[in-house]
């Protein structure tokens, strides 16, 4: 039954990697997947011989003399137990999804386009990296690149010139994403899952992170694509829509950076502050939205203005653009790893791998990794750009029982949120470019994924180097 399982999984795996080729939403053999990978669990329950307790992280003494229906209530307490953590991630997302969606709104993210006053090609090229490398810590690394792709379509009107613009906004979101406790979906699981904290998370990772995004924009600096001077009238950048679309701004970012604050001031779940802050940004929301109608004269046009603004709130107009199949995905692949996990599948699987891949040297034992393999966690960062990075992140979680702050999470929370930089299907930023400025995968291959790697390389050795210090 155990084989069988592994092969649904697989399947479901293989069906998501070619979701571009089968023009099949990944979200579908997600949930798929999720819900034959634990029926099969439940079906089966009675010839397994192990059980993972994830609370306890360790296996369950004696399951396989268990009576059957004390093997089914386990399968339940553990299903339950799955499901509310992967609830705290999810409801995480939606409340950050929903403040980012309400900064729009205002349309917030235009007040961004000041900051652009130069005609030079390399000067806009390190404007958008350090933006990008900025911005995705705050905002996520995917609604970053969004953003900032959008700007550079009003600010370089040329496609050619614009599709390598967008090749290193990918490379610096990644790599922005990855030292910050909300910059990453892989990021925030290691986060929510008590695996990192966010001070060492910083002091681990800003620095590669940061050679990750400089090293690769300084060696394009010097190629032919990013020299001279672009095309652009300042008159032609829009002004924004709002008044208050710097307030906006400034409040949504200024909420979500409270989140982790507030977990390490409280000690409770950060769901539980993402929600405070979207309570908060939601109030100022309907404020500046109501103020935008005058009680006393409202007439005509303005009168029906006012009963459309009256009945769809700036809040509610934002939950509807969330990004809910990526949600269901995330709920999907999250429970279906669970599934392998219960079954000690991914707990047998880690001792096998740390047997049979040697150790890169003596400082991982000196620097207390647990034993892990500095390739392995370099493997699973390029399998990131193969493969997506929210499964292999979540195997990880299954797979090895290093404490919180070990070095272990922290490089898997590198190498995960920066390998997808190689390939432009390997991250979330990477595909969302690729749809709005229709990138090649092979041009992106040929002119970006060497940038990407290197970057990679020079990351992960310095955070090979700088571990040692803290």
């Amino acid at each position: 039954m155990e084989s069988v399982i592994i092969i649904v999984f697989v399947m479901g795996y293989l069906a998501i990697t070619l979701e571009h080729n089968i023009k099949l939403d990944k979200l579908i053999p997600a949930l798929i997947m999720m819900a034959v990978c634990w029926a099969l669990v439940a079906l089966g329950v009675d010839h397994f011989t192990t059980w993972f307790d994830s609370s306890k992280h360790a296996l369950v003494d004696g399951f396989g003399g268990l009576g059957h229906e004390d093997k089914l209530h386990l399968v339940e307490e553990t299903l339950l137990h799955h499901l509310g953590k992967t609830a705290e991630i999810l409801v995480f997302l939606l409340g950050a999804m929903t403040i980012v969606e309400i900064i729009d709104y205002f349309d917030g993210f235009s007040t961004i386009k000041s900051f652009i006053k130069t005609k030079k090609k390399k000067s806009i090229l390190w404007i958008f990296s350090i933006l990008a490398f900025i911005l995705s810590a705050i905002i996520d690394n995917l609604t970053a690149t969004i953003v900032l792709i959008s700007i550079l379509q009003k600010i370089v009107k040329s496609r050619d010139e614009r599709i390598w613009f967008a090749g290193l906004i990918i490379i610096a979101a990644n790599a922005g994403g990855a030292w910050s406790p909300i910059g990453d979906v892989t990021t925030t699981m290691l986060w929510i899952g008590k695996k990192v904290t966010t001070l060492k998370l910083i002091e681990y990772l800003l620095l590669p992170s940061l050679l990750c995004m400089i090293v690769p924009s300084f060696i394009a600096s010097f190629l032919p694509a990013f020299k001279g001077e672009i095309d652009f009238d300042e008159d032609e950048v829009e002004k924004p829509k709002s008044p208050h679309s710097g307030r906006m701004l400034y409040l949504g970012l200024g909420a979500i950076v409270f989140v982790p604050i507030f977990k390490t001031i409280t000690h409770l779940p950060p769901y539980v502050g993402m929600m405070l802050s979207l309570a908060v940004v939601a109030t100022f929301a309907e404020i500046y939205s109501n103020s935008k109608f005058s009680i006393s004269s409202i007439e005509g046009e303005e009168a029906e203005e006012h009963a459309m603004g009256a009945h769809h709130s700036p809040v509610h107009a934002s939950l509807s653009k969330i990004e809910m199949p990526s949600i269901l995905f995330f709920l999907g692949i999250l429970m279906a790893v669970a599934a392998l996990e219960s079954l000690g599948i991914l707990f047998n699987f880690a001792s096998t791998l740390q047997e049979t891949i040697p150790m890169m040297g003596t400082e991982m034992h000196t620097a207390g990794a647990g034993g892990v393999s500095d390739l392995v966690v370099m493997l699973l960062g390029v399998g990131s750009a193969i493969i997506d990075n929210v499964p292999l992140v979540a195997a990880s979680l299954g797979m090895f029982s290093e404490p919180i702050d070990n070095e272990l999470w922290h490089f898997i929370a590198f190498s995960a949120g920066t390998g997808g930089s190689m390939l432009i299907i390997g991250s979330a930023a990477g595909v969302v470019a690729m749809g709005m400025e229709k990138i090649d995968f092979f041009w992106y291959f040929k002119k970006i994924s060497w940038l990407a790697l290197i970057g990679f390389i020079v990351g992960s050795a310095a955070f090979m180097v700088t571990r040692t210090l803290f």
